[in-house]
């Protein structure tokens, strides 16, 4: 490899930081990605590093199972559509001390840029997905998906009526998500309480939705997220255009009978607890 753009980490996280711009997801500097590196990643990416590393930063949280790991991420007040033109001041790569506590950067966020505000919060959700998987997510991210926001206006708040909603707006929805989508309230962003919320659910669902702010996903890779959070916006802007046509009057939808018909054919687990 001539630079580390060409590596297909790296060239994977900024195509897929475009491909959210690219959605209108992603305003100003709105939005956060992180993926936690293998170990032939930190390998091929390591001859690119900085030959002084820079300092220890505590987290303010702490997870053992992420202890000397190494993560690429968006950087703080960073531009999205900024990421392809200009990643080395756009994105960065942070080493995690052998605590699970501190974090230092180890290239990119050139000239003081540091990891996006969320990066706590990706790293506690990073930590219970690497659990729950057995250690095969690897990808969290964050976006401000329009029609999924305006959702949070009108159904109630709840993992059930939105799982609901978004099954029955889309075939493939039970498919790509059958355990449903977790709902987190409105909180403050960028701080431990809509951290610790986001990251009881993901113990559970591949995705959260934050009230009037935006949806949270995770995946083994960057095509499986950001199929899974294009399918989830996709669906809610389905939803969104019914509501808007009709007044209010759906004629025909997907049955719970349907909903368990496709978990049938494709082999997937439905949960239960959202059917009637």
């Amino acid at each position: 490899m001539s630079t580390i753009y060409e590596i297909p980490c790296v060239k994977g996280f900024i195509r897929m930081c475009n491909d959210g711009w690219l959605q209108g997801w992603h305003e100003r500097n709105g939005g956060n990605l992180t993926y936690r590196m293998t170990g032939e990643d930190v390998a091929a990416c390591r001859p690119y590093f900085d030959a002084e590393p820079r300092e220890w930063v505590n987290m303010g949280v702490q997870a053992d199972n992420l202890a000397g790991e190494y993560f690429i991420t968006t950087g703080s007040g960073k531009f999205f559509r900024n990421v392809e033109p200009d990643p080395i001041h756009s994105i960065g790569i942070v080493e995690i001390n052998d605590k699970g506590d501190s974090g230092r950067i180890v290239w990119g966020l050139a000239d003081g840029a540091r990891p996006t505000s969320e990066f706590p919060s990706h790293f506690m959700n990073h930590s219970v997905r690497k659990a729950a998987t057995n250690g095969a997510n690897r990808v969290i991210y964050h976006c401000h998906a329009t029609n999924v926001i305006a959702l949070t206006y009108i159904l109630p708040l709840t993992d059930r009526d939105f799982s609901r909603a978004l099954w029955q707006s889309a075939t493939e929805c039970p498919v790509v998500f059958p355990e449903g989508v977790g709902v987190c309230p409105w909180m403050v962003p960028g701080g431990a309480d809509i951290a610790m919320a986001t990251s009881e659910k993901m113990k559970t669902y591949q995705a959260a939705i934050w009230a009037q702010h935006g949806l949270f996903a995770s995946g083994p890779d960057f095509d499986i997220t950001f199929g899974l959070a294009h399918t989830i916006e996709k669906s809610a802007e389905i939803y969104v255009k019914v509501l808007s046509m009709g007044g209010g009057l759906i004629r025909q939808t997907i049955t719970d009978d349907d909903l368990r018909a496709i978990a049938h054919d494709f082999g997937v687990t439905l949960n239960e607890n959202f059917l009637d």
